[in-house]
Parts: C-alpha cells; sequence; structure tokens
C-alpha cells in the first residue's frame, strides 16, 4: 500500500528540514516546494493527504486562495513559529482548515494526521476544479458551462462545442478530458481548418509507406494517436465534404483504414469537435452533411462572447496573470479604473484578444502597473463609472515587487509610513492633551488608518479585510466611499 503524502509549501528552511525528517519517520511521503514554484505542484493533487503552508511565505493570502482554489476537500494546515498565533490575523485563520505550531508537541500533531482522510485514488471536488481551469469567471453563463461539462464528462458521448472565435473551445476540450475517465491517455488536438483537405485523411488516419509521393515511411494519424484517450476536432465546419463522409463511418463503425492499407483498425477515441460556424446554415447551403451533423452534436456547449460576460474579465485578467507568473513571463498590472474600462470594450477577438492584449502590455509594461490613461487609444473613449468598486480578488498592484517597480517600492514606503503614523497618534492620545483635541476628526483618520492597514493585508480584497475588521462587506464599501479611498 503507498504511503500517505503531503505537500509542504514553505521558504523557511530549518522548518522543511525538521518537517521532512519527522513526517519521513512517521512513514508519510513529503513533498516541498517553495512559494515561488508551488503552481506547478498542484497538478497533481489526487493522492494527497493535505497541504501545509508555512506561514513565512510571501504574498501569504494569495499563496492560500491559489491552493484552495484547486484543493478541493484536502485539509490545508498553515504552519506558523512556535508562540506566534497572536501575530497571524483571524483573516488568514479563517482559510485554512487548521494551524499549528511548530516545533509542534509531537504526539498531538501525530493524532491530528490520524484524522486526515485518507487519499483517495480521485477527489471528486479536486477533479471537478481542475477539469474547469481556464475557465475563469461568475457569470451566470459561464457556470452553466462548468455544469455542462461536469455532467457529460465521465460519459462516452460525442460532445460539441460552439462558439466565436477565441472563446475557449480548445479549453472546454481540454477541461471535458481532464474531468473524465480518460485523463491518464492522450488529448489529441487537430485543426480540420488549418490542414489541406488532399491532406487531412492522412493527418487523421496514418498511411502505409509508399501510399502517396512522399509517403516514405508509415505513419500513425491522429485516431492512433488519440487511442484511449480525446481527440480534439477543432474548426469542423471547415472539414472538406468528402472528408466528412469517411468521418461518419468512424463515429459510426467505430473503425478506419489507413491510406494505402485495406486493414481495418478498431479505435476507442472520445470525439470532441467544435466550430465558430452555424452548423445549421452550413447544411442549408450544402457545405456541411446534415447526417454528420447529428451525429456530432449529441451534447452540445455553447460558449458565450465574452461580451456576454463582462464581469468575468478581471477574474480573466488575474488568471492570464497568474498563467504568464507561471511561466516566469514578465507581468503587468491593472487599476481598478484600468479594468473598468477594459469592462466596456466589446472584444471582439474574445478571450484570446485579451490574452493578447495583457501579453502585449507586459512587453510595453514589464512589472508594473497600467492605469486607465495608460490603456491603448481606443480605450480612452469609455468613462469610468463613479462610485465603481471592483472586489474581485485581483492581486493587482500589490503584487508587483518593490525591486521591480519604483512606484510600488513607494507606495509599500507609504502604507508603512502610515501604519507607524497611527501607532504614533494612538501612542500620543493615551492621555487627553491639555489643550484638548477634535474627537471626530482623530478617529476619523484612525478609521481610514485601520481600513488601509486592513485592505493592504487582505490584498486589496473588500470582503476579506470587512472580515478583518469584523464588519459587513456592505460596511466597509460604505466608508470606502466617504473617505474616497479605492
Amino acid at each position: 500500500m503507498a504511503l500517505p503524502r503531503l505537500l509542504l509549501i514553505d521558504d523557511n528552511e530549518t522548518r522543511i528540514q525538521q518537517f521532512e525528517n519527522v513526517l519521513s519517520f512517521l512513514e508519510y511521503q513529503v513533498s516541498i516546494v517553495n512559494s515561488v514554484d508551488y503552481i506547478s505542484a498542484l497538478n497533481n493533487l489526487e493522492e494527497l493527504t493535505a497541504i501545509f503552508i508555512g506561514n513565512d511565505c510571501e504574498k501569504l493570502a494569495t499563496l492560500i486562495r491559489n491552493v484552495q482554489e484547486v484543493s478541493g476537500q484536502l485539509p490545508v494546515v498553515l504552519l506558523i513559529q512556535s508562540g506566534s498565533l497572536i501575530q497571524v490575523s483571524t483573516a488568514i485563520q479563517e482559510m485554512v482548515s487548521q494551524t499549528y505550531e511548530w516545533p509542534t508537541i509531537y504526539p498531538l500533531f501525530i493524532e491530528a494526521l490520524k484524522k486526515f482522510p485518507v487519499a483517495k485514488k480521485a477527489l471528486p471536488t479536486a477533479k471537478t476544479r481542475a477539469a474547469n481551469k481556464g475557465l475563469a469567471g461568475k457569470s451566470e453563463l459561464i457556470k452553466q458551462v462548468r455544469e455542462l461539462i461536469d455532467q457529460v464528462a465521465s460519459s462516452n458521448a460525442t460532445v460539441l462545442v460552439l462558439g466565436e472565435s477565441g472563446t475557449g473551445k480548445e479549453v472546454v476540450a481540454q477541461a471535458l478530458h481532464r474531468a473524465s475517465d480518460r485523463k491518464n491517455k492522450p488529448f489529441v488536438p487537430v485543426n480540420c481548418g488549418a490542414i489541406p483537405g488532399e491532406l487531412l485523411e492522412s493527418e487523421l488516419f496514418g498511411h502505409e509507406k509508399g501510399a502517396f509521393t512522399g509517403a516514405l515511411t508509415a505513419r500513425q494519424g491522429r485516431f492512433e494517436m488519440a487511442e484511449g484517450g480525446t481527440l480534439f476536432l477543432d474548426e469542423i465546419g471547415d472539414m472538406p465534404m468528402p472528408m466528412q463522409v469517411k468521418l461518419l463511418r468512424v463515429l459510426q463503425e467505430r473503425t478506419f483504414e489507413r491510406v494505402g492499407s485495406n486493414k481495418t483498425i478498431e479505435c476507442n477515441v472520445r470525439i470532441v469537435a467544435a466550430t465558430h460556424r452555424n452548423l445549421e446554415h452550413e447544411i442549408k447551403e450544402k457545405r456541411f452533411r446534415e447526417d454528420l451533423f447529428y451525429r456530432l452534436n449529441v451534447f452540445p456547449i455553447e460558449l458565450p462572447a465574452l461580451k456576454q460576460r463582462v464581469e468575468d474579465i478581471p477574474l480573466l485578467v488575474n488568471d492570464l496573470v497568474r498563467r504568464m507568473q507561471a511561466a516566469k513571463k514578465e507581468t503587468v498590472r491593472f487599476s481598478t479604473d484600468a479594468l473598468a474600462l477594459m469592462m466596456q470594450h466589446p472584444w471582439p477577438g474574445n478571450v484570446r484578444e485579451l490574452s493578447n492584449f495583457i501579453e502585449r502590455l507586459a512587453i510595453t509594461n514589464p512589472n508594473s502597473i497600467v492605469d486607465a490613461t495608460g490603456l491603448p487609444e481606443k480605450f480612452q473613449g469609455y468613462q469610468v463609472p463613479e462610485g465603481l468598486l471592483i472586489e474581485e480578488e485581483l492581486d493587482n498592484e500589490d503584487e508587483v515587487s518593490a525591486e521591480q517597480d519604483p512606484a510600488m517600492a513607494n507606495k509599500t514606503e507609504q502604507q508603512a509610513e502610515a501604519q507607524e503614523t497611527t501607532v504614533e497618534v494612538i501612542s500620543a492620545v493615551s492621555q487627553l492633551p491639555e489643550q484638548g483635541m477634535d474627537l471626530k476628526e482623530y478617529l476619523s483618520e484612525m478609521e481610514i488608518n485601520l481600513i488601509q492597514q486592513a485592505l493592504s493585508e487582505c490584498n486589496g480584497v473588500v470582503a476579506h479585510a470587512a472580515k478583518l475588521l469584523n464588519m459587513r462587506r456592505t460596511t466597509l464599501v460604505e466608508k470606502l466611499r466617504k473617505y474616497e479611498l479605492s
């Protein structure tokens, strides 16, 4: 039987060594990763028993949120230095399953380890979250897409993904594959519109040596490559009519022959097809076979255009920036005003256009913050709505280090000064000054300083800052408007 496996995300070398020694002695497998490279370690969660995070990690709140997004029902445990519990904010403690001091009292720690659920072959919640990776958003339209993926993933039904160019049809196909029982088998994409018609048959079914001029060796086709897995036929609407007939036979018989061969090959492949075209219109125009359409349209999933779900743009931006960080590319951040203008743009190229736009700005504004005035000219015709407050977890300005961005260094110094000022004021008025004071003004300044500190500690997320201040989110929103804070 495989040993229970734990993941430790930590930057404290002493604690890492102690943790690894203790848990290895207790016959646990331990994987160690730092707070920079942890994203890659989250790609394989299936046999984990728990995830431990050291409180020395940079951007701790952001790291915990990222882990929670993909961890499903796995326990997430925070390790803190012995005697420092009082220094850990309530908001942080509420984000994790448990908090332990380290070095720990080992008998208690061992008893706690025994209470962790035994890892199963697959954790349903983690599986669903992994399947939906890349489908960032909170809109009802994207939630419906996720629900459809969850419904059809475990079956072998053929899926037809519909939507405008750039909406993420291949992302859906990959999500279906990851959530299916075929996830450990190949996912093989092929763009039917990018391959010349005379070569498409060989590309899909393979060919034998000498089958045609230039066929110097035998070659597998995409169907053979995808055996046991998923074959993604992108831009199926651009497939030539002769090939449509041959594909229909494969879907009906689940067999095919290589070009130049009469040997029948059986295939066990799940088909996911996609197109930006209106296939019913293509049928009327005699450009697409009606019988093939019905074979493909077993379970349709229609992706909305980005302009239909503009509320998802902040989350999409965040997701795209995180991927750039994981790939160790230059990144960029956007102010709330910039995001407000971006949410008014129609984005005819959809998510692909948004992704290219962010990548372009990351090149021209590496590791910096782009405000509304820094966006291209086509965005300057839009107006920022008054009183706008984007509450999503944007992880914007505070993730750019002071070394990378002088403006951020200045902001960090200002935050430190504000915190120091707060301490000085509290100390100064521990007794009422002889000359008296303006109590209302003092309390307002105190409130502003504490709100700024809470927002800073919670990476600008209003809901988390409200929890830290023990007030309702709507109350904090009103105070932000009252004091003109952003």
